[in-house]
């Protein structure tokens, strides 16, 4: 699917920068954001999250093509209702990243359903919505789906996703393309399932997906896999089957490390050439608004002990999992850095009762009780993994448009913790 308008490849590294010794983002003070709303705080730069979009988009030239926000990166409204407003697809896991994408102004038209365990009523609901494409990944549920749309008296346009047996260098616990890892369907399974589809009268199949993995920062995966769904799509045509486009995932990583966008977009290109007459599609999350956002934090006390010094800082591990949970890495800087407090090397720590609550480890900064730092390259997996650990509400999101700083989740109170629970009741109650 082409674009009429297209905008340059190019993006800025990041949404903030330092003006005058404090870090801004779209003209505006982090400190004062601080100052007004209380720590710790999200805060996403809209205009870098839309720029690199469009980054995405222009890279593919006039290739027929979508690029599908994935939505579990982070789903706040103010980010899917700006992506929506210049005609972003979305990449959804759930039904309730089906109603969030609705319900920010997204098109039902321009949505492709993902994911292992896609329950009853979420397969419903998108076939109610009328969405581009449910990524299958199962035998079963492509029988289960067949079913449904009969019952609605609908056709359920369908893409197969392959597994391509592709490993990937990354984390462990996102790397979702080899054979033993529990997504999609083996090559080997996917031309008679493909076969099969003709006898499903609730079922068109128009295409072919995969995903292998998040935060990869090499395109040979992504070259491999693509060929090897280039194969399966040949072969597929051959038999009859003519399929109108393609799913490549998402995945590519961030940092200094990873390929520039024009970059893995022209491998992708490159790989299938104009006149296979493929629609090419793409899910990118992490690269799209890591980088936008940071998690504002205060320094609580300095703690020195024996060997290491602490940082204790007022965000924790409930509102920043990566580090507990892949051992990330995410820079963290000072929001003012004018002030000149002792130096020292410090591990920055949060309040949760576990060792893990480590935010960054061995860390040079220069600061005291009280100051207030930025940890960077957060918008990806940061708010959206966020828990009641501890009984600790969830922080606020805040969303910077046009020099103007939009609440786009409000702080949680303690009360609204336990506003959902109730006293133990019988059975007959």
């Amino acid at each position: 699917m082409k674009k009429k308008t297209r905008t340059t490849s190019k993006v800025p590294e990041t949404g903030f920068a330092y003006r005058n010794g404090v870090l801004h983002t779209d003209g505006l003070s982090l400190a004062e954001i601080a100052d007004k709303q209380k720590t710790p705080v999200y805060v996403y730069c809209g205009r870098h999250i839309v720029e690199t979009y469009q980054a995405y988009d222009a890279a593919f030239g006039q290739r027929s093509h979508l690029v599908c926000y994935a939505v579990k990166a982070n789903p706040a409204h103010a980010i899917l209702a700006a992506l929506a407003k210049v005609g972003a697809g979305f990449d959804i896991v759930s039904g309730g990243e089906l109603t969030r994408v609705l319900g920010a102004g997204g098109d039902p038209a321009r949505i492709v359903f993902a994911g292992v365990g896609k329950m009853d009523d979420e397969l419903e609901a998108a076939l109610d919505a009328g969405i581009r494409s449910f990524n299958v990944e199962s035998h079963a549920e492509l029988h289960r789906l067949n079913t449904l749309a009969q019952r609605k008296h609908c056709v359920a346009p369908v893409a197969l996703r392959v597994n391509p047996d592709i490993p990937a260098d990354t984390h462990p616990h996102i790397a979702t393309g080899d054979a033993k890892h529990k997504f999609g369907i083996s090559q080997q399974q996917i031309a008679p399932l493909a076969a099969a589809t003709a006898s499903l009268p609730g079922i068109a199949l128009h295409g072919l997906a995969m995903h292998i993995g998040s935060q990869i920062t090499a395109l040979a995966p992504f070259a491999d896999a693509a060929k090897r769904l280039r194969a399966l799509a040949i072969e597929l045509r051959k038999t009859g089957i003519n399929l109108k486009h393609v799913d490549l995932g998402g995945g590519l990583g961030v940092g200094k490390e990873a390929p520039t966008i024009p970059d893995y977009v022209g491998t992708l290109t490159k790989l299938f050439p104009a006149d296979d007459c493929l629609e090419l599609i793409i899910e990118p999350g992490r690269s799209i608004v890591a980088h936008a956002g940071v998690l504002v934090t205060s320094v609580v006390r300095l703690k020195h002990g024996d060997e290491h010094s602490f940082a204790i800082v007022d965000a924790g591990m409930n509102d920043l999992l990566r580090p507990a949970l892949y051992g990330a890495y995410h820079d963290i800087v000072n929001v003012d850095a004018t002030a000149k407090p002792p130096t020292g090397t410090y591990d920055i720590v949060g309040p949760v009762c576990e060792t893990s609550d480590t935010l960054g480890a061995r860390r040079r900064l220069a600061i005291r009780e009280g100051s207030v730092l930025a940890i960077m390259g957060v918008g990806a997996y940061g708010a959206t993994m966020s828990s009641h650990y501890n009984s600790r509400p969830r922080c606020p999101e805040i969303m910077v448009e046009s020099g103007v700083a939009r609440l786009t989740r409000q702080r949680e109170t303690v009360e609204e913790l336990s506003r959902n629970e109730k006293f133990m009741t019988t059975n007959n109650e």
